[in-house]
């Protein structure tokens, strides 16, 4: 078994700074907030025609009986996040019961995402939103569905909301294991002035305030981050965030405008053979090569809006952005080229833009009941200009593999139908349909060019019956997909061998089933548990590393979820999730490689809103298997965070 102790956020020692407009906070990376340790009464709804009441949802342990579409739907509160110590914001993930979340090539790449089964690599079959704007990105240099959240700000999250299964119809690609969606402050409680220093040269510093400004609330944000890391080549990761928004109106009408800004460049250590360490060459926390690492950027606009109706609400999106990965890694070291080296280059430059428009009908009225009706549309546009991957020496060209300009574009239609049949059943129907182009010219390889259509559609579909006795069951089944890389869609030869090669569907279907249980039965303690199923058509992947598309068989998983969260005291929260998971490949019957068979989450956390706190967590995951027959397996993990401070007063 691995254990591993790391600090906190890379903070040994925290000190916050001062200003006029903002509080003393002596907790890193949390926004200083009050528990409420009272749950909303759970609801009924009533079958006969009239307007329910909006309840707001906050925590996991807040009840959601009478409100939640699923067993595995849940969200997480400002307070919840900020009670966790992590070290990389893409562990905020973690929220998600059964979410792993790793790193490897240094702090300036996305995280490594497992869920169900599945090595979601960074981001394929989990799609992540920021308010109404996409993170996970097509067609893209690393990876497919490659999504890297460290363009955030941990401090500007007010609610981490989650989606499991393919169930639901305002999400498409990149869902079908399931979906996440931060929603950021448009106004923050407070202002925010910290400055933390750790281990390994860990240093990290945050001004973030709400003012008035005319008819309208601005918000600003600006973060830097320094940190080497404990190897010995140092990661020298320095990285600068900025946030601005501005929002007028109020919680039922709203606009806002919002700018976000990320840069960051690194070194990394990556992967090194144990032998090396074993023979004493090199030091558990050494290199073989020294010049692998990356840069990266990302800067968007966009601008939301919300009116609420006599016929219910409406809301939208608009946003645009670019964004540019230059990575350079080396798995093999010296295997293909015993001279140089096996060093390579991949590298994404691309502009994004998108828009979102829904309307929910509430209180409306169907065949005699009450229903609440949805319908919405999105569109999304790559215009990517050089994705490529290179071979290189030193981070100095050697050989171009494969170059492409792609244009991609979508547009998805969605709807869905709550209806209140009694008050003890309700259903939801949805319906999903998504048109795709995809347009690439290779410019290395002008073989690879061409250009494709695709659309498919996919139902959704589940039912609740509760509560009694504090109880509720849920069956939920669903249609979904993922999109392929564009490349694979109009590739004709192999970049590397020059063998003929076939395309690839440029749309996968998936489909899967839940069946839940979530009970408040026992006092201030919120319990679900989950029996689940996917099924993909194909495991086709474009694979970065290579340059080629890999085709696989379809697949199969299923497993079983548990959790709990228990709130006795107001100063007291205990919080567990246990996760197994079974998959396969179905044509073989072979495991597939780097599917977590067993997980587990839990910590507990003490403090009021003011004076002393802290938190211990644990997290473990089993051995997985590296090959089909399981011969071969990773280690297991057990890794264990802790902390502690002191809250004062808000000013």
């Amino acid at each position: 078994m691995k254990i591993s102790f790391r600090p906190v956020c890379g903070a040994a020692i925290g000190a916050v700074c001062l200003l006029s407009s903002f509080p003393v906070n002596a907790q890193d990376d949390a926004v200083p907030l009050v528990l409420d340790d009272t749950a909303p009464q759970s609801v009924s709804p009533s079958p006969v025609m009239g307007t329910l009441d909006t309840i707001v949802v906050t925590g996991k342990a807040e009840n959601l009986l009478g409100v939640a579409p699923s067993a595995s739907k849940g969200q997480s509160s400002a307070e919840e996040l900020a009670e966790r110590p992590f070290l990389r914001r893409g562990e905020l993930l973690e929220v998600v019961p059964g979410m792993i979340i790793t790193q490897h090539s240094g702090g300036g790449k996305a995280n490594q995402y497992f869920l169900r089964g599945i090595n979601l690599d960074h981001g394929t079959d989990f799609a992540i939103f920021v308010d109404s704007m996409p993170v996970n990105n097509r067609t893209h240099g690393h990876g497919q569905g490659y999504a890297d959240i460290n363009f955030l700000i941990p401090e500007l999250v007010e609610e981490l909301e989650y989606f499991k299964g393919p169930y639901f119809s305002q999400f498409g690609d990149f869902s079908s294991a399931g979906a996440a969606r931060f929603r950021l402050y448009r106004e923050l409680p407070e202002g925010i002035a910290s400055f933390s220093i750790g281990t390994d040269n860990y240093y990290r510093s945050l001004i973030a305030d709400s003012v008035q400004a005319g008819p309208g609330v601005a918000t600003f944000a600006l973060e830097y981050n320094y940190y080497d890391g404990p190897w010995v080549s140092p990661d020298e990761l320095q990285r600068w965030n900025g946030f601005f928004r501005y929002v007028v109106g109020d919680d039922d009408d709203y606009a806002s405008f919002t700018v976000m800004g990320y840069d960051v460049g690194w070194d990394a250590t990556d992967q090194v053979p144990s032998r090396l360490i074993r023979s004493g060459a090199i030091d558990r926390f050494g290199f073989v090569d020294p010049t692998v690492g990356g840069d990266s950027h990302r800067y968007s606009v966009s601008a939301d809006f919300q009116r609420t109706g006599e016929s219910g609400v409406t809301r939208g999106s608009v946003y645009a952005g670019t964004y540019e990965l230059d990575l350079y890694s080396n798995f093999t070291l010296f295997l293909d080229d015993p001279v140089r080296g096996d060093q390579f280059n991949q590298f994404d430059s691309r502009w994004f833009a998108g828009a979102t428009v829904d309307h929910s009908f509430e209180g409306m009225e169907l065949l005699g009941r009450q229903a609440d009706v949805s319908i919405g549309a999105q569109t999304q546009h790559d215009w990517i200009d050089g994705v490529a991957l290179r071979k290189t020496s030193e981070r100095r060209l050697v050989s171009t593999v494969r170059e492409d300009d792609v244009y991609e574009a979508s547009l998805s239609g969605y709807g869905s139908v709550e209806m209140h049949w009694t008050d003890w059943m309700r259903t939801q129907t949805g319906i999903r349909g998504d048109l795709y182009h995809f347009d690439v010219n290779a410019n290395s390889l002008p073989e690879n060019s061409g250009s494709d259509w695709d659309g498919i559609v996919s139902p959704k579909a589940g039912v609740v019956f509760g509560p009694w006795y504090e109880t509720e069951f849920y069956l939920n089944g669903g249609f979904g997909f993922h999109s392929n890389d564009a490349r694979g869609v109009t590739i004709s030869r192999d970049p590397l061998s020059g063998e003929s090669l076939d395309t690839v569907p440029a749309l996968v279907r998936t489909k899967g089933a839940e069946f839940g249980v979530r009970t408040q039965i026992v006092p201030d303690l919120t319990s679900t548990v989950s029996v689940w199923y996917l099924h993909s058509d194909s495991e086709l992947v474009y694979v970065g590393d290579a340059g080629n598309i890999e085709a696989g068989d379809g697949s199969e998983r299923y497993g079983v979820e548990w959790s709990n969260y228990w709130r006795p005291r107001s100063w007291l929260y205990v919080d567990t999730e246990f996760t197994a998971t079974e998959s396969y490949f179905k044509g073989s019957g072979e495991l597939i490689e780097n599917a977590v068979p067993y997980s587990f989450s839990g910590g507990i956390t003490l403090g009021e809103a003011t004076g002393p706190f802290g938190s211990l967590r644990a997290r473990y995951f089993s051995p997985r298997p590296l090959n089909g027959d399981g011969s071969v397996e990773s280690s297991d993990a057990l890794q264990l965070n802790a902390r502690i401070g002191y809250l004062t007063a808000t000013q």
